[in-house]
């Protein structure tokens, strides 16, 4: 039986060395690496769990097998050796019983409490504030306010307002097959008195059925993100933050709190994004990504797009050298080309930068 055990923990071994994972990666048991402070927190308590749980449950199939193997009916047993020596009413084995579940469950209670007082941490006057609103099926994003060393660039009393949106905002149009057809936007059109908790800015990124949005974020900068939903719940979830949150139409009156904060994004990059609850027919496309660009790109592109309000995204992300369209969609092959200026390696979400490219602010 040992050296059954040791050949299936040899095996083990061999089989984690030759896959190529990394202890790091392997502790990460199955988890993204995490891009926030928050995130590693999380991964952090999620690898000891597990560890834990593993613990456990080697102590429990160790009895079960000691069990199994030395407790077998031995042959010539006798009518008094049929029936093992028994155990019940062994009080201090019984208070260990219960002791020890419950020292283990206090444990990881408080922890559970530290991690989320760590996550759920919220500070007065982030430096950027993003207000995401969710819809049938896709995101838009607006910038409510940024202030990057000390210089506020948006300001949420003159750029943003909620119940009503800006005039130029109203109504937008794009050329399909030579007509024109009006992007109804979140809401779908419907009426600002019904939606009036749903904010409007001035900076905007609107996602369509052929453009995945994509949000433009600095690295080692505190973003709070208000969320909402203008029609059904919807789940704001970004698997490298290692949390996600639902999204919910009239959060007020629903009682839920409807923004968080990431204290940084510790690196710069492109990052998916989902809706993590299931929304209609087209839930699973509904797909966004975070680009994370360093704090003075991040200030070049909302000058950017401050002093050219009729240009799209795509042409602000490329004014500032960045890959214009999103390169994150696995495992939907949703990527696509602008203008020739999407590099060979595309699908490297590491680099998201256009070679040999100067920035236009």
């Amino acid at each position: 039986m040992i050296k059954r055990l040791g050949g299936l923990a040899v095996l083990g071994v061999g089989v984690l060395m030759t896959s190529g994972c990394s202890a790091e990666e392997a502790l990460r048991f199955g988890w993204p690496e995490g891009i926030t402070p928050e995130g590693q927190e999380m991964r952090n308590f999620w690898t000891w769990s597990v560890i834990a749980a593993l613990a456990m449950g080697a102590m429990v199939w160790g009895l079960i097998f000691w069990t199994i193997t030395f407790h077998r009916r031995k042959k010539n047993t006798t009518a008094e050796e049929e029936i093992p020596r028994q155990t019940g009413y062994n009080v201090p084995l019984e208070l260990a019983y219960t002791a020890i579940p419950f020292v283990l469950i206090a444990v990881m209670f408080y922890f559970t409490v530290v991690v989320q007082n760590t996550v759920e941490k919220k500070e007065d006057n982030p430096a950027v504030a993003v207000d995401v609103t969710a819809f049938q099926w896709n995101w838009k994003f607006g910038y409510n306010s940024v202030t990057i060393d000390g210089n506020q660039l948006v300001n949420p009393k003159t750029d943003s307002v909620k119940g009503a949106p800006f005039e130029d905002q109203i109504k937008k149009y794009r050329e399909a097959d030579g007509k024109q057809e009006e992007v109804l936007g979140a809401a779908g059109g419907r009426s600002a008195d019904i939606r009036n908790y749903l904010a409007y800015d001035k900076i905007e990124t609107l996602g369509t059925s052929s453009e995945i949005p994509i949000l433009v974020l600095p690295t080692n900068t505190r973003i709070q993100f208000n969320l909402a939903a203008a029609d059904v719940v919807h789940s704001f979830w970004v698997p490298e933050f290692l949390f996600k949150r639902d999204v919910m139409p009239f959060p007020e009156q629903n009682h839920q709190d409807p923004s968080f904060q990431v204290s940084k994004i510790d690196r710069e990059g492109a990052f998916v994004g989902r809706c993590a609850e299931m929304c209609g027919t087209f839930h699973a496309m509904m797909n966004f990504e975070i680009r994370a660009v360093s704090p003075e790109t991040f200030v070049n592109y909302i000058k950017f797009r401050q002093g050219h309000p009729d240009a799209s995204n795509a042409q602000a992300l490329q004014a500032v050298c960045q890959v214009p369209d999103s390169v994150t969609t696995v495992p939907f092959d949703t990527r696509r080309v602008h203008n020739g200026t999407t590099p060979e390696n595309l699908g490297d979400k590491s680099n998201t930068t256009i070679a040999g490219c100067t920035p236009e602010v």
